[in-house]
């Protein structure tokens, strides 16, 4: 392999994991923050990652940083806060955000950086933890192009396809957009899941009559197993992050100001899901919560 880097990544959750074990894999040096769910950290220790136990610990032990957070709420506060990456970064390294982030907020923190002498890409991630997984994950690249070859072979141990986006903020303005798309569209195909079972229809001819045609999508093929067999595997999206993420994508629309009739009704459907208390339930169970807005069923909900 090439050089090895010191690497730091702080949220080895759903998606954090399978990045950060690649990277290990490819023999990078690397540091880990303990998460709220210990068997992605274990496993990570035991094939030879060290453990920190504060952001500032993990910047001190690195060169590269990786973040995979929730939002940029929670990047401002790994970032910023008491003991927090801040404080240990020193000029030269470099902070690598793959959280999917508010753009705004992206540039503000790089701004801060900047100012130090340390660098800043944003890397947000797309595809599912399955991909993540098997190392075959895609990514969008913002930042000084310097910077960006500096962390792109560490990025090329999880991920199989990379775009280099442009400046800074400019992967997180390509992956909200995305996943508006790709959001938006499955709730869509919630609804319509929905109404159709309300109607009678045979849910596997409505997959059979889909499939053929152009409604056809990677979303309704990963949405649609839940309806079918109860099998949420191809989409651990959480609904909290669904509607974290439809949110951030109208407040970017809105601030550019451009119109965002559509995305506004679609983070409804998933703000009502996340207000029913669906947060930690995975995206394709979207279906029979809009059911239920009409008495209607499509299939029961785990316990």
């Amino acid at each position: 392999m090439g050089e090895r880097i010191r690497v730091g990544y702080i949220g080895v959750g759903l998606m954090g994991h399978g990045a950060a074990r690649h990277i290990l894999l490819k023999g990078h040096p690397l540091t880990i923050l303990g998460h709220r769910n210990r068997a992605p950290v274990d496993d990570l220790v035991a094939q030879g990652a060290t453990e920190a136990h504060s952001p500032v610990e993990v910047a001190q032990a690195s060169e590269v940083v990786f973040l995979c957070l929730p939002s940029s709420v929670e990047v401002e506060a790994t970032l910023l806060g008491e003991n927090g990456v801040l404080e240990g970064l020193r000029p030269g390294t470099i902070l690598v955000d793959s959280t999917s982030a508010d753009p705004t907020s992206t540039r503000r923190l790089g701004r801060i950086l900047a100012e130090r002498g340390i660098g800043m890409v944003d890397a947000p991630v797309g595809r599912t933890p399955r991909e993540a997984e098997l190392g075959k994950l895609s990514t969008f690249l913002g930042g000084d192009p310097a910077h960006v070859a500096r962390v792109r072979p560490i990025v090329e141990c999880y991920a199989d396809t990379i775009i280099e986006a442009g400046e800074l903020g400019a992967g997180h303005t390509l992956k909200l957009v995305n996943n508006f798309i790709s959001i938006g569209t499955s709730a869509v195909i919630a609804e319509a899941v929905a109404t159709a079972s309300k109607l009678g229809v045979d849910l596997r001819k409505l997959h059979e009559v889909v499939s053929a045609g152009g409604a056809n999508s990677a979303m309704f093929q990963m949405m649609m197993p839940w309806a079918l067999e109860g099998d949420d595997s191809r989409l651990k999206g959480p609904i909290r992050i669904a509607a974290k993420d439809m949110r951030t994508y109208c407040r970017m629309a809105e601030a550019a100001p451009a119109a965002s009739f559509v995305a506004q009704a679609c983070s409804q459907v998933w703000q009502m899901a996340l207000a029913q208390g669906h947060g930690e339930r995975f995206m394709p169970v979207l279906p029979e919560i809009v059911a239920r807005l009409s008495r209607g069923h499509v299939r029961d909900l785990a316990e």
